[in-house]
């Protein structure tokens, strides 16, 4: 499910979302919030046809995640990517606030989106009306990440129900684990009971 806040030159896109370190197999799951430029479209049809709507490049992300194996509600993994490179994400940032207040940061971030593009090199070519429109919609912008925390998601098939266009991506961190025996098979049921089964070629 993606709850998407669409404006005149950029989006902010929100979700649940489901993770898998592959370091050490642990699980995080919480609320994604990114920060998009929108691209212009050329028009198509007549006056009263649907045009598409592109919002493709990332510019800014906030995972305010649990650790399934946390305290609910603790933001143990709560970080933000302050910039990209092309459509892959910076490190994680840990600023104490992300995990202190992770509600009041964000509304901090959404209050100066302008301020947010401009720290992560890209600044937006006409801010004013995105910005005090983003600002004055931080509010309920808040509401909808609260109602996509960590916190709302009580079972392995909720979260899966809630990230289920995502499993692909699941799949490929399920690949990667460097420690898979410490992974909570049954927390992860959903995603390893999806992957597609390998083929093998008779010789």
């Amino acid at each position: 499910m993606l709850h998407a806040f669409v404006y005149n030159d950029t989006a902010i896109l929100v979700r649940h979302w489901f993770e898998v370190s592959p370091k050490d197999s642990h699980l995080e799951h919480g609320v994604r919030l990114e920060l998009r430029l929108r691209e212009p479209q050329p028009l198509r049809g007549s006056e009263s046809a649907a045009q598409r709507i592109v919002a493709d490049r990332p510019v800014w992300r906030a995972d305010l995640f649990d650790r399934v194996d946390g305290t609910p509600g603790a933001f143990e993994a709560a970080h933000f990517h302050p910039r990209f490179d092309g459509v892959e994400p910076c490190e994680r940032n840990w600023a104490d606030a992300v995990k202190a207040t992770p509600w009041e940061w964000l509304h901090g971030e959404l209050s100066d989106i302008g301020a947010v593009a401009e720290r992560a090199g890209v600044p937006l070519a006409d801010p004013a009306a995105d910005v005090e429109q983003i600002r004055a919609d931080a509010p309920e912008i808040v509401a909808v990440a609260q109602s996509r925390a960590g916190t709302q998601c009580g079972s392995a098939h909720q979260c899966y129900a809630w990230t289920r266009d995502a499993a692909p991506l699941v799949h490929l961190m399920l690949g990667q684990l460097r420690r898979p025996e410490l992974l909570d098979r049954e927390r992860a049921a959903p995603w390893l009971e999806s992957r597609p089964q390998e083929t093998t070629t008779a010789s």
